[in-house]
């Protein structure tokens, strides 16, 4: 059929044609946001899920929905070598300025950038990847100790003081938060945590891989309460159908039931995979309905397309004895497998594999659902891991 037309949309973070099954979570966040504005109790989000599930689509559709309902919104993406201050500094002062355009009286606003200023020439000299440099004043005495743990309290309760004046509250959506440093990330939550105390309205939503809701707690044993831990998944079949069939239908296009029933065996439901699969079936078909054979050929071009993106380059980011670790793990089978399982395929003790282990841990590689288990963070990983390397060799 005609790629022109084609409705899917795989890619990092690219929005779907239609956004399906997280309803209850797009309501949850609606509701604690309004709480939040109105002085009211409220708790933050931390969105885990492995790859593939949409976090970041669901995280920029928060965004959008807050900042069209009032709200100041500050939008960042972890990445695994930038400090806290180096990402927050920026969009912080974007975000104040138009706060402080919003017709209102008072001074909160300007008096928050100058803290800002201030914060951000204490922490040049802590991080040298600060590289934000306009004059915006300083409040001396004001989160200038070069300590972030105070600092950046003190900067969130001023930003709270500035949104609480404007009668709107100030919202802050992290993706890929478990790349934080745990003592940048135990400052993130202080500051949470004195705002919520002098319920001030700042709240945070985050998104990262399962191994968040353990840092989170690592970094402050409070965090359980301070945070709402949304676990966001693979669709369930009615959803999943949606997402395949709905942007069809919008140019009469549909699927026959061997066609669906492909797809959704070999995507399990992930939202990525389903925008894949939906792509290439479409390219497949020369009309419609789109049949099981159009979905089965599209099933061997997008195991190949995964494999030369999605999943390679992820791959090349490991070492030989980190490729052997996670081959070891595919060699077990799907689900979760204890440690000891896999360094006993490896012929090694435990122990000596544990430092690899924590390394895939810290690349996002593999998460521990439980104590000495190991999973992939990114679904189907297990069998390209058996067509890259056919052979487990030790």
């Amino acid at each position: 059929m005609d790629p022109r037309t084609n409705p899917y949309s795989p890619g990092a973070g690219n929005p779907p044609p239609q956004l399906v099954g997280r309803n209850e979570i797009i309501e949850q966040v609606s509701i604690q946001l309004d709480r939040c504005r109105n002085g009211i109790s409220y708790r933050s989000f931390l969105m885990v899920g492995l790859r593939g599930v949409g976090k970041t689509v669901l995280l920029n559709h928060l965004s959008i929905n807050a900042e069209a309902n009032g709200f100041a919104v500050v939008s960042i993406e972890t990445p695994e070598r930038r400090s806290l201050p180096a990402l927050l500094a920026p969009s912080l002062r974007s975000a104040l300025l138009k706060l402080d355009n919003l017709a209102a009286a008072g001074d909160m606003g300007k008096k928050a950038l100058k803290v800002l200023g201030s914060f951000i020439g204490a922490m040049k000299l802590k991080y040298s990847d600060i590289e934000f440099g306009l004059d915006l004043g300083k409040e001396i005495g004001s989160a200038d100790s070069g300590d972030l743990e105070n600092d950046l309290a003190e900067l969130f309760i001023q930003i709270g003081l500035a949104a609480k004046e404007r009668n709107t509250a100030f919202v802050l959506l992290i993706d890929e938060i478990q790349y934080i440093h745990e003592d940048e990330f135990a400052a993130l939550i202080m500051a949470l945590h004195k705002c919520t105390q002098k319920q001030l309205p700042i709240m945070m939503i985050g998104a990262g891989l399962p191994q968040l809701v353990g840092q989170a707690g690592k970094a402050k044993s409070y965090a359980e309460r301070l945070f709402q831990y949304p676990t966001i998944g693979p669709l369930d079949d009615a959803a999943a159908r949606s997402a395949l069939t709905k942007p069809a239908l919008d140019y009469n296009v549909e699927y026959a039931e061997d066609a669906l029933q492909e797809i959704l065996s070999q995507t399990k439901g992930y939202p990525y995979f389903l925008q894949e699969w939906g792509k290439h079936s479409w390219q497949c078909a020369k009309n419609s309905p789109i049949t099981g054979d159009d979905a089965k050929r599209a099933t061997i071009i997008a195991i190949a397309e995964l494999d030369t993106s999605f999943f390679r380059v992820r791959f090349d980011r490991l070492t030989p004895s980190e490729k052997k670790y996670l081959r070891a793990m595919a060699e077990l089978g799907v689900g979760s497998h204890r440690s000891g399982d896999i360094a006993h395929l490896l012929k090694k003790e435990v122990q000596s594999a544990a430092p690899t282990r924590a390394i895939l841990i810290n690349k996002g590689m593999i998460y521990s659902p439980d104590h000495g288990d190991n999973s992939f963070t990114v679904p189907l990983f297990d069998g390209y891991m058996k067509r890259v390397i056919p052979v487990l060799e030790i």
